[in-house]
């Protein structure tokens, strides 16, 4: 009876083979192949890492697709599976790589979710060549002004707004204020995951990229703010619809102002 370490490099050779694939055996079990040397700096394991990942089986089922709206961020010496870890120390920042697990490396007989028992997965991840997550979030929120054509200004908060209307009311906003806004909020791929006709909140209430930017104006003000991850929900994200460093892109209309 074949053991599922000779089954698992069957099957792998055989991608190889089919794929016309130029990929390197670590002596661990799994296969890399550099696809981007990346002309960043050189990782070390005491660096943090921004990335993203998908994960597909030798056939083509995508098991998890590289994200629009966010991105996963480590130490280099803290990313599982070790299989990652041990490519990306090849790769300069920027890089991506490929990389085949045979199921014994991955989620072995008892599977993961949506993958089932002795799996083989290939996945490619890409690193950013950005060395914090609030200069990657900044990248992302101009790359995304420019392709839409919007003109925004750049709060020294790091949060970017659009003035829709200016708003005529006199009470000037700070921390003990009463608002009365509606507001709709958004990821960047333009899902909404959260909106409010009348919603009554001060600014200790609020995220933290509201209480930056909110001050500025005044009731009856129409404004489009775009809040870096760590103004937002941060690294943990908010429930589903909004993963771990996330962009917020909210349409915010100040109702009222009571001090």
């Amino acid at each position: 009876m074949n053991s599922i370490e000779s089954i698992d490099e069957a099957k792998i050779q055989a991608y190889i083979k089919q794929n016309n694939l130029t990929m390197t055996k670590d002596p661990s079990g799994f296969y890399y192949q550099i696809v981007e040397q990346g002309t960043g700096d050189v990782m070390l394991n005491k660096d943090s890492v921004f990335y993203d990942f998908n994960i597909k089986s030798l056939s083509g089922v995508e098991y998890q697709k590289k994200s629009t709206i966010s991105n996963f961020g480590n130490y280099l010496g803290y990313i599982t599976p070790s299989p990652y870890r041990i490519a990306l120390t090849n790769l300069k920042r920027g890089g991506s790589v490929k990389v085949i697990f045979p199921s014994y490396l991955a989620f072995g007989k008892n599977g993961s979710g949506n993958i089932p028992s002795n799996e083989v997965l290939i996945s490619e991840i890409s690193t950013y060549t950005q060395k914090t997550q609030w200069e990657l979030d900044d990248v992302k929120i101009k790359a995304f002004l420019s392709a839409k054509g919007i003109t925004a200004i750049k709060d020294p908060s790091r949060v970017y707004y659009q003035v829709l209307t200016p708003g005529t009311g006199t009470d000037v906003i700070d921390q003990n204020s009463t608002l009365v806004v509606k507001y709709t909020g958004r990821t960047l791929d333009g899902t909404v995951f959260d909106s409010n006709n009348s919603y009554t909140t001060t600014l200790t209430g609020v995220i933290a990229g509201w209480g930056k930017v909110l001050p500025l104006f005044k009731s009856g003000a129409k404004i489009r703010l775009f809040i870096p991850s760590d103004l937002g929900y941060g690294v943990a994200g908010n429930g589903t619809a909004i993963p771990g460093n996330s962009i917020l892109d909210f349409d915010i209309e100040i109702v009222s102002v009571t001090n």
